[in-house]
């Protein structure tokens, strides 16, 4: 009979680890560590000296032996020193969508179950709102070679139904609506809600409020590259110039 699983749980009470938190240090699943800590499915070697290692546990001890306390804390000093640090510490979880998830997520989106398994982002933001996170998977918001790019991450605030025709124009948003996920630009218009990428060849997406099924401010971004601001400075000063020198033509 093997331990792994009794121990595994046991060393996650000790060190003050959620299954998910757990889960991520091994690149598991949290249902994946649910059946190991309860017995039904075995882990693969390489998971189990992955843990053995991490933990400074012998191997055989940790399938063959039901760890006590006191036997963990030989193992690791650190298991329990700081574990009331790690829960004052812990940063806000926040639900990612990716491009191999989007499209489970707009027939799912409102299933908490579904939610939890989603990929997740710990971010030292405020906890008590509800963020969630865009994995950039298209070019529409990008102009000039510049703007989002795919594997960017931006992260949104849940807009409530009735504030959403309250926001700034221009204001950028991820959205799921119509049975698709959109991250544009929203523009509030007299027929209704205007969706606007930056990109000059998409064409504009216009629906009612009533429409929305979410909606989410982007408060974070996370881009692959280092955004080149100086030019974009400078983009901006030459069109100013150009502008100008049209009105001077013009007078």
């Amino acid at each position: 009979m093997s331990f792994f699983g009794k121990n595994i749980k046991k060393i996650r009470s000790v060190k003050g680890l959620s299954q998910q938190a757990f889960a991520e240090l091994f690149d598991l699943k949290r249902g994946t560590l649910g059946a190991y800590e309860e017995g039904r499915s075995e882990p693969k070697i390489e998971t189990i000296i992955k843990i053995a290692n991490y933990f400074s546990i012998k191997i055989d001890t940790l399938l063959t032996d039901e760890l006590t306390v006191n036997e963990l804390l030989k193992f690791k000093e650190d298991l329990t020193t700081y574990a009331e640090d790690v829960k004052r510490e812990q940063f806000a979880v926040v639900p990612c969508i990716t491009d191999s998830t989007s499209a489970d997520y707009i027939s799912l989106y409102n299933k908490d179950t579904f939610i939890s398994e989603l990929p997740i982002l710990q971010l030292p933001i405020n906890p008590s709102k509800k963020f969630r996170g865009f994995t950039v998977f298209n070019l529409e918001m990008t102009t000039h070679d510049k703007g989002f790019f795919p594997k960017d991450v931006v992260v949104g605030e849940k807009v409530p139904q009735d504030v959403i025709k309250k926001l700034n124009n221009g204001t950028l948003v991820f959205a799921l609506v119509d049975d698709q996920i959109l991250f544009r630009r929203l523009y509030t218009a007299s027929n209704g809600l205007v969706f606007r990428a930056d990109h000059k060849n998409i064409d504009d997406l216009i629906f009612d409020v009533k429409d929305i099924k979410e909606l989410w401010r982007v408060r974070y971004v996370f881009c692959r590259r280092i955004p080149e601001f100086a030019d974009m400075v400078e983009d901006r000063l030459l069109i100013i110039e150009q502008q100008l020198l049209k009105l001077n033509e013009r007078l």
